[in-house]
């Protein structure tokens, strides 16, 4: 299958191509040029299956003219050996736990899939390959976790300082070999643009092989989607009917690989974007006016974006026709008191505790099922202790820390500090 570019859906690119690259040359993002539609019996046989077996279901409808199976079947194994298991919160709301893998958080799932992804499309050739990421908190650890020592790649991720959780810190700047940590003094926001300007660059471009793990890359993006048919495959028999998936969102690129599924035939009812103070695609889907601005703090830091990359692909996926995306697609935005009040309020009256960003999913969906009847499922997207600061604050409990976290608090701190400046990152890279 080809890839084109969503600023100009006449340049085609391999899927090798598109995944090395990152982003295509006219900076625009990815698409397939064809989104395979799974028949009814597909769904119907879906129930039961373990998660590595249903993404490599997906996966092969997807990849099957760019890959031989049995390489398919060896990146999904390695990549997607953990569970994400579908926990029900209280009657007829679910949340989709994706915070068992190694760093503890959903973008485990899309970087080790790359990873693996990238690695066997290099694995003939004689260059390193510099995969450049911005990072509001997860993305950075996901991938540098899911990158480590992959021979020919290099890591380089910026991240903006004092604006990740300190353990967030830990994970994506304590690794060292092939991962390199920059601090930026700035927001995500700029840690985003700093990437942009690199891949424009070309002089740069003649001397580094670049590619991006974030969201941008459709090696990141696709397998994304494997866990929204998971999830529907666990409900319960006679509550697969209409169901209604609240995403957490930032970068929005985890919404996007929901509404590819959905383009796939998964029977969604409707996603609900739920995002915080920084809420241009809320605003965008009640208003039909889309208004970038810069990110502001908040508690749940990884959704502090003002300027969404993956914006662009879901104007595509819809053909730039607003009703139709906001037919599929509602949004919501929560505010840090409503956050923190409802981290401490569910785990009271359920006994389950959301980190913020779910906690955002959760108040989302509630808002959205107040206007219709639904079985309802928010993304848990990561573990309570990766955000122990505010969820202890506000629960008044202490958090248990994972010991894939734990191990990580007295090791030193590995970063090259530098200014929101293109010429910064070039001489880093």
């Amino acid at each position: 299958m080809y890839y084109y570019s969503t600023n100009n859906r006449g340049h085609h690119a391999t899927l090798k191509q598109a995944v090395t690259s990152g982003q295509a040359p006219d900076k625009g993002l990815y698409m397939p040029q064809q989104i395979p539609i799974l028949p009814e019996t597909f769904y119907a046989n879906l129930k039961g299956l373990p998660f590595d077996e249903i993404a490599l279901k997906v996966s092969w409808a997807l990849f099957r003219n760019d890959l031989e199976l049995t390489d398919l079947r060896r990146i999904v194994e390695d990549s997607l050996n953990f569970q994400i298991p579908l926990v029900e919160v209280e009657e007829d709301i679910y949340s989709l736990e994706l915070f068992h893998g190694p760093t503890l958080a959903f973008k485990d799932v899309g970087a080790r899939f790359m990873a693996r992804l990238l690695g066997h499309f290099l694995k003939d050739e004689d260059k390193e390959v510099t995969v450049l990421v911005a990072t509001s908190g997860d993305t950075g650890s996901a991938v540098a976790h899911g990158f480590l020592n992959v021979p020919g790649i290099r890591v380089v991720i910026l991240y903006p300082s004092g604006k990740v959780s300190p353990l967030q810190e830990k994970q994506l700047t304590t690794l060292g070999q092939n991962i390199t940590a920059l601090e930026v003094n700035g927001s995500f926001d700029d840690c985003q643009a700093l990437v942009k300007l690199a891949f424009a660059d070309e002089e740069l471009n003649k001397r580094v092989n670049l590619t991006s793990a974030n969201s941008i890359n459709i090696a990141r993006l696709v397998p994304q989607s494997f866990y929204y048919h998971y999830a529907w495959s666990q409900l319960p028999a006679g509550k697969d009917d209409k169901v209604v998936v609240c995403v957490p969102s930032g970068n929005f690129g985890n919404i996007s690989a929901g509404l590819i599924a959905k383009r796939m035939g998964l029977p969604i009812h409707r996603f609900v974007a739920a995002t915080n103070a920084n809420d241009v695609v809320p605003q965008y889907l009640q208003t039909g006016t889309y208004i970038p601005r810069p990110s502001v703090a908040t508690c749940s830091n990884a959704m502090d974006v003002g300027n969404p990359s993956n914006f662009a692909r879901m104007m595509d996926l819809y053909n730039n026709d607003h009703d139709a995306l906001a037919n599929d697609l509602v949004g919501y935005a929560i505010t840090d008191a409503e956050t923190k009040f409802a981290v401490k309020e569910i785990q009271q009256r359920t006994g389950y505790l959301t980190d913020p960003h779910g906690a955002v999913g959760y108040l989302a969906l509630k808002q959205y099922l107040q206007t219709e009847p639904a079985i309802g499922i928010f993304l848990e997207t990561a573990h309570p202790a990766k955000f122990i600061e505010v969820v202890e604050e506000v629960t008044g409990n202490k958090v248990e820390i994972p010991e894939a976290l734990a191990s990580l608090q007295h090791l030193p701190k590995l970063a090259h500090k530098i200014e929101a400046d293109l010429e910064a990152l070039k001489a880093h890279l």
